[in-house]
């Protein structure tokens, strides 16, 4: 996987183009190691990955090294240390002589502009100078200050917001600071005459006692200055021993805290991140990993992917011989189990499949007669993967009810088991129940709620859609049925699931969000669904405790994610709402009058 960090003042930690990760030969390491360098002017991570030496069984996937919630773990692990490796170069960035010496030239220029402070009111002249604090309130330290200048993550954020132009340093920032003052209220007329001196406006300024020992007062004070001014009155303030702390606080505008998301389809064309751990090429266990031409036919297939681009047609594949002879096993397979193991609604949008003309024994089909087969049953379109996403791009797709597709065929060797999802797994298992209207719904609904979404809260979404969208199960009048698309891509697992041995649990996403997941063999523990719309609520419920201050909406007619954080947005959206129950009402009020005539 790649990660591409430290995109300036919109987001902190954000994947900007893909890169392959770099796999060494030697399999022996035990655990990830990461090295952090730059690719094209962006930070990037590049990881060590271990190979598993496992015997796959016959029956397909009990030796899986592919989870999305293991993709989740390590984008987390991955992401903390980019973030790390940023700050501290930005740091070491700050402690070398360009950022430091720039602040002072700079400062200086500012209090030479200025006319020197009068004394006013019996207050002393040397209370300010050159719009820093008195010298009197320099410590002895302040001198080696330049030596060891240690930014913020939220002081990092701005000032890359800052150095992107000219026009961006002079740009106006609102922010707040919380100053621990140690020598009581005399110190705020010092605090409000550098702010200034800086050009800044105090647009808010509260104080209360300090709990802390050695400080009086804690005050905190939201200014509104250019950029360069604002880091430029933080590096002065830090230098006075007037003051036991100054912190820029997060705020909306600087704060990596609301990560980038796609707002619209488009969007996409930038979540195509790849983990690459699992290619033939870089796993000694994988079928293809000493075929030659698969590999070859591999990397074919996934240059189309990287070309596509928003609007464009999905290109087609021309499937040899041998892969079409590859699905026609799996696929007469899954005809001969789905009557009795497949849920109703799985089994009817595979017949309107088949009379669609879409799947067929003897074809693999093509991801844009699938595109458009799903576009006219539940509003999903399909988009071309080159391989096993990040799990926070998967994730994200979805919210715009895309569905991102590999085009490969697994190796001839082993047709019922892959270990990352082929073309095979894609279409047998997730598109029948895309075409599902209550499923699909839900499968957004999942992507909806990653917008935004902590990492953490990756992991536990990506753990509930393992545990329902991939391997779930679920209740059809008393008996047990398969919904989950490795299940239904997956002989013996699903025949394992649907026996005596594993533990089945009622579907609670609260739980389940932190249950750990077997990937090596089958799963011992499944969880049962009452029906899809008990899950969607269950879901629903779940989805409002996590973290995220803003809720979000996808409008169909545009393709874009709204975000619902002002009042204007949701009376636009309550009008609109209003005007659907109007058709609604007349709609009902036309059929009363219908039945009773």
């Amino acid at each position: 996987m790649a990660v591409a960090a430290a995109q300036k003042n919109r987001e902190m930690f954000a994947i900007k183009k893909s890169y392959s990760i770099e796999v060494d030969s030697d399999f022996s390491e035990l655990s990830p190691v990461v090295l952090n360098g730059k690719v094209d002017g962006h930070w990037v991570t590049k990881a060590k990955t271990t190979g598993f030496r496992v015997q796959p069984a016959p029956n397909g996937y009990p030796s899986r090294r592919r989870s999305l919630v293991d993709d989740a773990r390590f984008e987390t692990l991955v992401v903390k240390q980019t973030k790390q490796s940023v700050l501290e170069e930005a740091r070491a960035r700050a402690n070398d002589s360009g950022l430091d010496s720039e602040f002072i030239q700079d400062a200086t220029h500012i209090g030479n502009d200025d006319n020197t402070p009068t004394v006013e009111d019996g207050t002393q002249q040397d209370e300010t100078k050159n719009g820093h604090l008195a010298d009197a309130d320099i410590g002895d330290d302040a001198a080696n200050a330049d030596e060891d200048y240690t930014l913020t993550e939220e002081e990092v954020i701005l000032q890359n917001a800052a150095s992107e132009s000219p026009e961006a340093e002079q740009a106006i920032q609102q922010a707040a600071l919380l100053l621990r003052m140690r020598d009581g209220m005399g110190t705020l007329a010092r605090i409000l005459k550098t702010i200034d001196n800086y050009k800044g406006c105090v647009e808010h300024l509260e104080t209360r006692p300090s709990q802390a020992p050695g400080v009086q007062f804690d005050a905190l004070v939201k200014v509104s200055m250019s950029r360069i001014n604002l880091l430029q009155l933080i590096r002065s303030l830090r230098q006075s021993t007037s003051f036991a702390g100054v912190d820029l606080m997060s705020d909306n505008n600087i704060s990596s805290k609301t990560p980038w998301f796609p707002r619209h389809a488009s969007d996409l064309d930038n979540c195509n991140h790849l983990m690459t751990k699992y290619e033939p090429e870089l796993d000694m266990n994988h079928p293809g990993f000493a075929d030659k031409d698969y590999r070859e036919r591999r990397k074919q297939i996934a240059e189309i992917a990287f070309a596509y681009k928003y609007g464009d047609p999905i290109p087609s594949i021309t499937y040899t011989e041998s892969e079409n002879a590859t699905w026609q096993r799996v696929f007469n397979t899954v005809l001969d189990l789905m009557p009795k193991h497949a849920c109703r609604e799985y089994k009817a949008a595979f017949g309107k499949l088949q009379a669609a003309d879409i799947f067929v024994p003897h074809r693999i089909p093509q991801l844009e007669d699938v595109s458009n087969f799903l576009r006219k049953h539940t509003g999903f379109t399909l988009r071309p993967a080159a391989g096993l996403l990040t799990a926070r791009d998967f994730l994200a797709s979805l919210a715009f009810r895309v569905f991102q597709s590999t085009q490969y065929v697994r190796h001839a060797n082993s047709p019922f088991h892959t270990p990352e999802p082929d073309c095979i797994h894609e279409l047998l298992g997730h598109i029948p129940l895309l075409a599902d209207p209550s499923f699909a719904q839900f499968s957004q609904e999942i992507g909806l709620a990653s917008l935004g979404a902590s990492d953490s809260e990756i992991e536990k979404l990506s753990t509930v859609y393992w545990f329902t969208v991939e391997f779930g199960l679920c209740k059809e009048n008393q008996q047990l049925k398969a919904y989950g698309a490795a299940l239904l891509s997956s002989i013996g697992e699903l025949l394992h699931a649907l026996s005596d041995k594993p533990e089945l649990r009622a579907f609670e996403p609260a739980s389940t969000s932190v249950q750990p997941y077997q990937d090596q063999e089958y799963q011992p523990i499944y969880y049962v669904a009452e029906s899809f719309e008990d899950a969607k609520e269950k879901f629903r419920r779940w989805v409002s405790t996590m973290s995220r201050p803003f809720e979000v909406r996808f409008n169909p007619h545009t393709e874009r994610v709204e975000v619902l954080d002002s009042v204007d947005k949701l009376e636009t959206l309550i009008w609109q709402l209003n005007t659907e129950m109007l058709h609604l009402t007349n709609a009902v009020k036309k059929l009363k009058g219908l039945h009773f005539e």
